[in-house]
């Protein structure tokens, strides 16, 4: 929902803290309540029902116990279980704010806050909590969507990577984003720049993938005036227009040995120099860099620098496939419906239970954005209100799928795996080690299947 329609809960013990809030949102909500005692909650919310509440971690009076924030959550949960909730911590107390995501807080914003920040965490959390509870959001506008909702997921995969990104979002830690296509590595970087403290400043993309070897310099470091045929003007690279913010590298693992040499000197000195100049110019900036190709093994064979790797991956994240999600998939799927039946003007409330079954069974190898593609698709074919499993066509998928029959051509055990192995191998033009990753085997693991089927 919008936060223009949004009804807001304050409850905190520091009068200055309250006023403060009331400032900031009075202007951008439809009614904004404070109150300093959280014995209220019950009453208030009995009275009012409320979209989301911002709820104090410590009081000064009350329970004393150091924990009374996730005590009047859990309250707030047995009340309402729909309503969004929102921490408001110490920085000393992140890691009782985060043990309060894993009870049901929806987020948390650390004192002293900046105000954009808290507002685009507010609004995140509104339309989680509109898309988490169509039915008590049923008559509620929507608004377009936003970073968290490519990213929505209740698996236990996505919950440790949730946890991580609150972990180390409020660092500026070098991260490093692994995971296949269409993973959402660019939804986290962005997700992680929204919860950091440099949220206020630039956020700048730069895919090193489309990158030729003679743009690389210019387009990351700058260049000045004439520095070549057709640099008409000065112009400040991708690092210069991150400074203070932070500069996601996209495809870092296609970039040739040279880019990996020149990369590490800016990322070693801090300081970038434009073609046609000698003038160093300090930059300041957050790292974060995302690849789907095994670095590490290119390491190994001398094909990408150590040093470069151990400058990007202070901190790693692994994003799972979409197929090792479990039911994730139909979150996600009731989302885009969602979303697409708002664009396309539909009128489609729900996905069927045979179209949610076919959903779960197709291996989705292009994973969250081949299933985006899917029921876009979907929704623009459909006239009904309900999306049924005739209307996913998934078998013009331009992907290479994975064991994406929904019915095998047979039941024995030895037959399947074979065939699964077969088929992994093809995936990945023979290369073995991506193979058994695939597989969740060991390479040597792999070569004693391999022996075992005579293949």
């Amino acid at each position: 929902m919008s936060l223009k329609n949004a009804k807001i809960l304050a409850i905190d013990d520091d009068p200055d803290v309250l006023v403060a809030v009331k400032m900031l949102l009075r202007p951008e909500v439809k009614e904004i309540v404070t109150e300093k005692n959280p014995e209220r909650i019950q009453s208030l919310l009995a009275q009012t029902q409320f979209d989301l509440i911002l709820l104090d971690m410590n009081y000064k009076s009350s329970l004393n116990t150091g924990n009374e924030g996730i005590f009047w959550l859990r309250k707030i949960r047995e009340i309402n279980k729909s309503v969004a909730v929102i921490m408001i911590t110490a920085y000393g107390d992140i890691d009782l704010a985060v043990r309060s995501v894993k009870e049901g807080a929806t987020d948390f914003v650390l004192k002293p806050w900046r105000n954009e920040k808290l507002l685009v965490t507010i609004e995140e959390a509104l339309e989680k909590s509109a898309l988490e509870n169509p039915i008590s959001s049923k008559n509620k506008k929507s608004v377009a969507p936003t970073i968290i909702n490519s990213l929505l997921g209740k698996s236990e995969a996505m919950q440790d990577i949730f946890y991580k990104i609150e972990k180390i979002a409020p660092t500026d830690a070098n991260i490093l984003i692994l995971g296949e296509n269409g993973t959402g590595k660019g939804e986290v970087a962005k997700l992680i720049h929204q919860k950091s403290m440099r949220a206020g400043k630039p956020f700048v993309h730069a895919d090193l993938g489309s990158l030729t070897e003679s743009l690389f310099e210019s387009e990351l470091f700058g260049h000045k005036k004439g520095a070549f045929t057709d640099a008409r003007e000065d112009r400040a690279g991708r690092f210069e227009s991150a400074n203070k913010g932070t500069l996601f590298l996209d495809e870092i693992g296609n970039i040739s040995l040279p880019q990996q040499a020149k990369l590490l000197t800016v990322l070693q000195n801090r300081e970038v120099t434009r073609l046609g100049t000698n003038a160093p110019v300090a930059i300041d900036i957050r790292l974060i860099s995302a690849t789907n190709a095994p670095i590490k093994e290119m390491s190994a064979q001398n094909q990408y620098r150590k040093d470069l790797i151990y400058r990007l991956n202070t901190i790693e994240i692994t994003l799972p496939p979409l197929r090792s999600r479990g039911d994730d998939v139909v979150l996600l799927a009731e989302y885009f419906t969602k979303t697409y039946a708002q664009q396309y003007h539909k009128n489609l409330r729900e996905i069927d239970d045979k179209a949610k079954d076919k959903l779960r069974k197709y291996a989705f190898p292009g994973n969250i954005r081949e299933l985006q593609h899917a029921i876009e698709r979907a929704v623009i074919m459909s006239d009904e209100q309900i999306l049924t499993a005739r209307d996913l066509d998934l078998s013009s998928s331009i992907e290479n799928p994975i064991a994406m029959s929904n019915e095998p051509n047979t039941l024995r055990i030895d037959e399947m795996e074979k065939s699964t192995i077969l088929k992994a191998i093809e995936r990945h033009d023979g290369n073995i080690t991506k193979a058994a990753r695939e597989l969740g085997l060991t390479r040597t693991a792999l070569y004693r299947r391999l022996g075992k089927y005579d293949i």
